[in-house]
C-alpha cells in the first residue's frame, strides 16, 4: 500500500465527519449519501466523490490529505 493511500485512510477513519463537513463546504452538491463512509469500501466512497468533483482518484485522496 503506499504513503498517499495510507495517509488517506488513516484520515478518513479517524475523523471522517469533521472532514465530511469540509468537503460539503467546498462541493455543496455532495449528498449524506454521496459521503457515506464505509470501512473497507473507500474506493467506493472515492467513487462517489470523483462522479460528482470530476477529479481523479488521486486527485481526490490529495485533495482529502490537505484539508
Amino acid at each position: 500500500m503506499d504513503t498517499q493511500n495510507n495517509s488517506f485512510l488513516l484520515k478518513v477513519k479517524g475523523n471522517w465527519n469533521e472532514l465530511k463537513g469540509k468537503i460539503k463546504q467546498q462541493y455543496a452538491d455532495l449528498t449524506d449519501d454521496d459521503l457515506l463512509y464505509v470501512e473497507g469500501k473507500e474506493d467506493e466512497l472515492l467513487g462517489r466523490i470523483q462522479q460528482k468533483t470530476g477529479k481523479t482518484k488521486e486527485e481526490v485522496k490529495s485533495w482529502i490529505d490537505k484539508l
